[in-house]
């Protein structure tokens, strides 16, 4: 699997990434460089135990998945100068 070298792939490593800022700082989700997109946070939730798996036990290891909300609008440039996506 490719991971880039900053990417955060455990529950442990965001929760780290996040404590350095003010709890009341609203957190937003940025999408696609070539078409910078910014997004509220929709759902957290945890496969396989969130998911109804038609009434059989849970089987696999756990995912934690952050589903889109809401599009705010397009990223701001500071935000993807911030990002390294200063090329668009």
């Amino acid at each position: 699997m490719n991971y880039h070298p900053n990417a955060i792939n455990t529950v442990g490593e965001l929760i780290s990434a996040l404590q350095r800022y003010d709890a009341d700082t609203p957190v937003r989700w940025a999408h696609q460089p070539s078409w910078p997109m910014e997004y509220t946070i929709g759902q957290v939730v945890c496969t396989p135990d969130d998911a109804d798996n038609g009434g059989h036990p849970p089987i696999g290891q756990p995912v934690v998945w952050l589903g889109q909300g809401r599009r705010v609008g397009y990223l701001p440039g500071i935000a993807g100068d911030a990002l390294g996506w200063s090329d668009w």
